[in-house]
Parts: C-alpha cells; structure tokens; sequence
C-alpha cells in the first residue's frame, strides 16, 4: 500500500520543521507516561480519530526496539509518525513509548479500521453471513461475522501481520530531517521510512510479541503431550499460515512414509540377498560374485524402485488437494494480486513508475539481467566447483581407506571405512551453511522490486545448490561408476549422520544456549512490569525462518524417491527421524526463538515444484539403478538381449511409467470439487463487488 510519510511534526500531516520543533516543546522530555496495560486505553497510546475504532481494550501486537542513543525528540517523532491517519502520511496505528519517553521501546498495537482495510488489500477472505467464505470487503464490513470483534476475526498472527505492512509501507512524501539525527540522515522523497531508520541504527529490531496464555495452550495441545495429531488451526491462528503449511505439510509427509517403510522392512525381512547387501554396507566388506544374486532380492528392489515412483507422484498429488482445503479453511484461497509498494530493500533512482503513475525508485532491469549473468552466475559456478572438488577428495579418501582395511583387516581398518562419507557430508554441511550467506548477499545485490520476485530467485539459487550438493555424488556413484554397494554405504551414512547432525545443530545447540546462556539472563515473576517481560523476549535469538527446514525434506524426499530401491530401510529412517521431527521444530519456535512475522500465503509456493520436479527425476534415476542390478543384467542376457536391447527396453518402461505419473496427475485433480466450486465463487463475488464500486447506480 503506498503512503507518503509525512515531515518532522510527526512524519504525519505534512507539517514543518517549525511545527514540529513547538510540538516537541509542548512535550516535556521528562513526562512519565502512563502505565502499558493489554486491559485498559491507559494514557500513553496514541489516538484514534475514527469513532468506531474507540476501544476498552489495546492488545499489544509488535515490539519496536530503539538505539540505546536514540534521542527522546527522535522517539516523539517517531510514535507520531506511527499513530497518524494514512492520508497525512503516517501508519494509522496505535503506539506507546512504554514506561517512558526515554525508553528505548515502542509497544505497537492497530484500531478496527486499519486492520480491515489491511484485510481488503490482502486478499484475505473471511465467514460471511451465510457461513461461506468469502473476499472480505471493507464497504460489506457489517455483513461479516465477527467484524466487530477483531480478536474473532482476525488471527493473532494476521493482527501482528497487518502491523508489519503497514509500517513497512511509511514512505517520505518529501525531503525532510528526523529530529534528533544529523542532516546525512535526512530522510528523501519516497524513501522507505522503516529501512531508513533501520540503516541508521534508529530501529535495532521489529517484531511480533508473544501472548503468553495463547502460547501455553498452543504448546500443551502441540508437543508437551502424548498426542500424534497437529492441532494445524491453532497453529494457524499463532504463527500464521506459511509456518502451518509447512507444519501440515511435515505431518502429511511424515504419515505418507508409513507404506514405504513397511514395504522396506518387509522387503529387508524376507529376502535374504537384501539382509546381506544391508550387513554389507554396514561391515564395508563387498561380494564381488554377481552369480550369487538371487530372484527374490531382484524383484524385492523392482518392487521397491516401482513403488518409490508412484508413490513420490500420488503423495504430492494428495498433498495439494489437502493444501487447498487448508488454504480455504485458513482464508488464504483468494489473495489478492496486486501492484505492491517496492519491498523495502529495493533502491534505484528517483523516478514515475510507468505501470501505477507511482513516484518510486526505479531500476533498470537490463542492470539487473547484467548483475546476475556477470555476478550471481559466475559465483554460483564457483560454489559448485566446489562441491566437485569436495567430491573428488571423497573418492580420494574411499580408496585411501579400502586400501588401509585391505592392509591392516581389523576393527579399527573397518572403522575408518566410514570416514570419508561422514567427513564429506560434514564438508557439505558446512559449505551449504556458507553458501546460503552468499545467497541471500547475491540476490540483495540484483536488486529485485518484488519481495516475491526476490525470493524466487533466492530459492532457485539455494535449490540449484543443494540438488548439487546433496545428490551429485549419489548420481556419480551410481551412473558413472556404477558401484551399487558404495552408493548404499553412502546413502546409509548420509541417512544416519545428516539427521543426527540436524537434530544436534537444530535443537540441542539452540536449548543449551538458551537454557545455560540466555535464560539466566531473563528472570521474569509474574509482578514484573509488562515493558520488562516485553524486553525478554527481545532477548531470544530472531526465527531463522523455514528456509532450512523445507531443503531438510527436499533432500528427504531425494533419497527416499530417487534412491531407495539400493537401500529399502531408507523410509523407515526417514520416519523415525520426522516423528521427534515434528515435535522438536514446534518446541523450537514456540521456546528457543523470538515470534516470527508470518506472512499469508496459499500455499507452499516454488517448494511445491521443487518436490514435484524431484518426483519427475525419480522415474529416470530408478529405471536406470535397476539396470545396474547384475541379477537383471544377467537375465536379460540369458533371455538372448544385447546392451542396445537392454538400454531400449530401460528407455521403454521409464517413458511408460511417465506416462503412467501424468496419467495419475489428471485422474487425481489438485483440488476437491467442492473446493474449485468455491474458489469460482468467491471469484465472482469479488467481481460482482468491484463492479458495485465502480458503477454503484447500476446496483
């Protein structure tokens, strides 16, 4: 939403420098404001000018942490700058300076009006009249339920959305200095306000406030107790739908390993080949005599490899049916599409957007295009080389050790023989960890207009990344040097050291850092004044977001559809893991870290496709580690078959089992009946209501 901050009278109303030096005069720098309250409008929060947003009651929403040496007029200009009405170029929020003008906090909080408003320009829909769903409208308000309870109505998390929004959107309508920083900070037409304060040390950190009681139910019903089931609503309403997603998706996926992991253990159970090649890969020790593989263990990884093709397809098939249920439930079906204000990392120069006739900074995009082919490119290569070159010391090492065993032949030779997988897959760890630093540096520096835009080219570049880095070395194993027993020993260690690497790096670091380093530091009684319990939770490390925790399933998904048939154990591991999975992450972002804004979306966006195109690749790798079976091999010479016939026939079944996976896309649609018949309404309805807005004599 495009505002235009206002000048130093209070970045609201236009006023100027002179207006706001008698304003500062009229507020004594000493004056001790009145207490925070979430029950009573205790003097201190700014003031409403809408009648209807009057209140008994302000919720605190989001915590604004100042500058230790920001000046007490710099704080004054700034809650004003916050609680002044859109039109004169504040937020239209309700804010208080906490226990006094000279705190370095300012406690947030949104009146009716503005959060409606907010929910129109999102797109958000909410339970009309009827009980349908539908695109909420600001001028149908009245026609809503619950529209006039706000806490009903609105989730927690869209509440401290809205308040995100609308700060992030305060721009400059003009030149003008901040009271209280020198002139090189002055403030230019058009610049983002929020960003200008935050690269001046002005504003250290913004963020969504916990409710403590929310916050004690929501854990007991999520991961204190013996339950299996997600309570995904009540996630939803906290933490908002991107994290619920991806919450839903975790417990979708983890009851989806259930048929290929019974399937793996019966495989494993009654078939005797496939006993020995798991003890194989377990002793390092390897049976060269092809002549011993028998049927059973043949059509125990036929089996396996079939069903890891089908099943990666119908999961993700099931999961966007279940995505657009929850996406209507949540009211996310119908966001609305929209020419936003720049995201407030966006710079350029000054100038008129030719699309929305808005002054905003420009960029040209051939600049753009330019930095990533002559940047981003090269610099993505070189991590790439990398990876190859971590690759080669593996092998360096693999042959180090077989030949140190073949020496030696003892306990500890045997030991060594897992070392290079488990030192490469730290190795890749660690580079992945780097490399997502590099990422994010690479796409700020290309400058994207769109937040969307900015992370899709993000997420490209780390997903290019980790699909190098995770599974080249599978690839190579099994298609260049063809060497089954060591792709299984390495899927094995890869197994087994990643998930015990992130649990330790994702859950034991952060509890002992917070229970023997942070937490004494953040004794609180339940006398304590609410700016102090407040100022707690400034003290959690920021949610570093969900980023690591999708590329964790990605590479999940990986080994289980495209390398399971050489390792049928591989779902059971996989489901051990994801069962202490789900609780672990719900403990971890209600307790170890501060409360992350969360933004609505529909779905899980560029993930979805990433996990669909790894499901597409998982026919070509399975039909090809098949051939790779000697048993196979020698049937189909026994059979009179030639290499070429053999390689035709492997061409033949992988293009009828992708022909067989699109059959399954178009039989089972992306969403329920009852779901597109919805959204078509909705659709219309909002058209109907632009319609009466545009031409209301006609309705």
């Amino acid at each position: 939403m495009s505002k235009a901050g206002g000048g130093e009278g209070g970045g609201a109303g236009g006023s100027s420098g002179e207006k706001a030096q008698q304003l500062e005069d009229e507020t004594p720098e000493q004056k001790v404001l009145g207490k925070l309250s979430t029950t009573t409008v205790g003097p201190g929060w700014t003031k409403v000018s809408c009648p209807c947003c009057v209140s008994e009651r302000v919720e605190p929403l989001v915590l604004v942490k100042l500058g230790e040496k920001v000046r007490p007029e710099t704080k004054r200009w700034l809650i004003r700058l916050i609680g002044a009405p859109q039109k004169d170029g504040g937020a239209a929020l309700l804010a208080h300076p906490g226990e006094d003008a000279s705190g370095d906090i300012i406690v947030v909080s949104a009146p009716r009006c503005t959060l409606l408003r907010a929910t129109e320009e999102l797109g958000l829909c909410k339970p009309y009249r009827n009980g349908d769903m539908e695109a909420f409208s600001y001028s149908d308000r009245d026609n809503f339920k619950d529209s006039d309870n706000l806490e009903v109505f609105l989730t927690l998390a869209e509440r401290q959305y809205i308040v995100k929004y609308e700060l992030d959107g305060l721009r400059a309508q003009r030149d003008v200095r901040i009271p209280g920083l020198p002139d090189s900070r002055a403030l230019q037409n058009r610049d983002n306000i929020w960003q200008k304060l935050g690269s001046a040390r002005v504003i250290l950190d913004t963020f969504p406030l916990h409710n403590p009681d929310q916050l004690k139910d929501l854990s007991e019903a999520w991961y204190s107790g013996n339950q299996l089931a997600q309570p995904l609503d009540s996630v939803n309403g906290y933490f908002g739908s991107s994290v619920a997603f991806y919450f839903s998706f975790l417990d979708f996926y983890t009851w989806s390993l259930l048929p290929p992991a019974i399937l793996g253990l019966c495989i494993t159970y009654f078939s005797g080949e496939v006993q020995k090649e798991m003890s194989e890969s377990v002793s390092g020790s390897r049976d060269t005599n092809v002549e011993d593989d028998s049927g059973p263990a043949v059509s125990g990884h036929m089996i396996q490899a079939v069903f890891s093709m089908l099943w990666s397809t119908v999961v993700m098939e099931l999961w966007k049916r279940r995505s657009s249920s929850a996406s209507y439930r949540w009211g996310t079906l119908h966001l609305a599409e929209r020419f936003a204000e720049p995201r407030p990392g966006f710079h350029g120069d000054l100038g008129v957007n030719p699309v929305t006739g808005r002054v905003e900074p420009l960029f040209p995009e051939w600049q753009r295009d330019l930095r990533m082919a002559l940047v981003s490119v090269p610099v993505v290569g070189l991590f790439l080389g990398m990876v190859v070159l971590g690759m080669l010391c593996f092998y360096w090492g693999e042959a180090q050790v077989q030949q140190l065993h073949r020496d030696w032949d003892s306990l500890l030779s045997q030991t060594f023989l897992y070392m290079p997988s488990v030192l490469h897959i730290c190795y890749t760890n660690m580079l992945a960890t780097f490399y997502k630093k590099v990422a994010q540096s690479l796409t700020e520096y290309e400058n994207h207009r769109e937040q969307s835009a900015f992370e899709k080219h993000l997420t490209a570049k780390v997903l290019v990344f980790t699909f190098f880095n995770y599974f080249a070395v599978l690839f190579h194993i099994a298609f260049f040097k063809q060497d089954v027993p060591l792709l299984r020993k390495r899927l094995a260690s890869l197994l087994i050291v990643t998930q015990l690497v992130n649990q330790v790096t994702e859950v034991v670091i952060p509890f002992l850092v917070d229970r023997f380093i942070s937490a004494p530091h953040r004794t609180e009684r339940e006398d304590d004044p609410e700016e102090d319990k407040f100022r707690n939770q400034s003290t959690l490390p920021a949610f570093p977001g969900l980023f690591a925790e999708y590329i964790e399933l990605l590479v999940q998904f990986g080994y289980l559809s495209l390398f399971s048939c050489v390792y049928p154990l591989t779902a059971v591991l996989l489901l051990i893991n994801n069962l202490t999975e789900i609780r672990s992450d719900a403990y971890k972002i209600c307790k170890l870290f501060r409360k992350p804004f969360s933004p609505p979306v529909a779905n899980m966006g560029v993930w979805q496709i990433a996990f669909e195109v790894l499901s597409f690749v998982s026919v070509v790798s399975n039909c090809w580690l098949l051939l790779l079976s000697p048993r196979l091999q020698q049937l189909c010479q026994e059979g009179g078959m030639s290499s070429t016939n053999i390689l035709l026939l492997a061409v033949l079944v992988e293009h009828v089992l992708i022909l067989v996976k699109v059959i399954l896309r178009v039989v089972i649609p992306d969403e329920p009946d009852w779901i597109r018949k919805k959204r078509e309404h909705i659709e219309y309805m909002s058209m109907q209501a632009l319609k009466q807005q545009v031409n209301p004599a006609a309705f």
